[in-house]
């Protein structure tokens, strides 16, 4: 079964601004709760085929994976596991609602098997409800940056 969790937040900050901090992968653990860590495999900045290897916790769980960055423009961050439990990818949609608003999507997409694809209901739910909180998590740093 095929999970699909979009989640979307405006950000009171310039497209810029929030791409340079959101497209960064060291500010992960930030203002996602469930990262623990990530280590670039490939040297930083990202670029279209760096891999960073994270360490979440989810639902009780830790999970380790590899993304690698699979597009990259001004605006979109698609990274996809090279390597993991669950075959995902990430987006980070970013769209200027003027000149200091951001809308950002996250857009996370699987296909979980065995008994992951049983729970998708479940994971999904969970997967969005972390996804807001994230994405609050993402507004207040940036919004709160440099004041």
């Amino acid at each position: 079964m095929q999970v699909e969790v979009v989640t979307k937040i405006e950000i009171e900050r310039p497209l810029a601004v929030v791409a340079a901090y959101a497209f960064d992968p060291a500010n992960a653990p930030h203002w996602y709760q469930n990262i623990q860590s990530v280590r670039w495999r490939t040297d930083p900045p990202v670029a279209l085929g760096s891999e960073m290897d994270f360490v979440a916790r989810f639902l009780g769980r830790e999970l380790a994976y590899t993304y690698r960055v699979v597009e990259l423009t001004p605006n979109r961050l698609v990274m996809a596991t090279a390597q993991g439990p669950l075959a995902m990818e990430t987006t980070y949609q970013l769209q200027a609602m003027g000149p200091a608003r951001t809308r950002m999507c996250l857009i996370n997409r699987g296909a979980p098997k065995g008994f992951a694809g049983i729970m998708a209901p479940v994971l999904s739910g969970a997967m969005k409800a972390a996804n807001r909180k994230d994405l609050v998590a993402i507004k207040t740093i940036l919004e709160t940056q440099g004041q």
